[in-house]
């Protein structure tokens, strides 16, 4: 009896059925949550370069326009939507023109209502709605609902005349 227990015991430790079953349940929930962040990441990357390149365009086009305030609006409907007239969908989802703050700014880098040496164009109160929820999967209170906000500052090129009425913005 005793050899038959040694026997089937010695056969047991051989026996590899259901291990990999038990490696997958112990490393899924890692790969899980990794895909999850990574996921995450790129999606935030996305969203801030998005709005990082409509600023700079908005910046670019403040840099040459007429510094009296009059073509703001136009600029804050570039970076929302992607074009002067305000038209379609948002670059990014949530994103409205008073998300965008415009400021002129003197050469002490003080704002200014006279003639500016630099344009600030800046994302305020955005942020990033995560798709998953990490905090949740983990049981911890970290989340990944960050602020979005990429700011862009140019040279004002001086290029049109500060005039009362101004020339047309698009």
């Amino acid at each position: 009896m005793a050899r038959e227990l040694i026997r089937k015991t010695r056969c047991f430790k051989r026996d590899e059925r259901g291990v990999q079953l038990v490696e997958l349940a112990l490393v899924l929930p890692v790969l899980v949550v990794l895909f999850a962040a990574g996921a995450e990441f790129g999606r935030y990357f996305y969203e801030y370069t998005t709005l990082a390149k409509g600023s700079r365009a908005a910046a670019r086009y403040l840099a040459t326009a007429i510094t009296n305030g009059d073509c703001d609006a136009a600029a804050k409907k570039l970076v929302v939507y992607g074009n002067f007239a305000g038209t379609g969908n948002p670059i990014v989802t949530g994103l409205t023109t008073s998300n965008v703050e415009i400021t002129r700014l003197d050469d002490s880098g003080n704002p200014t209502g006279g003639m500016p040496n630099t344009v600030n164009i800046k994302i305020i109160n955005y942020q990033h709605t995560p798709v998953f929820d990490l905090g949740g999967l983990t049981r911890s209170s970290t989340t990944l609902a960050v602020d979005v906000k990429p700011s862009v500052t140019m040279r004002y090129l001086m290029t049109q005349p500060m005039i009362a009425g101004g020339a047309p913005c698009f």
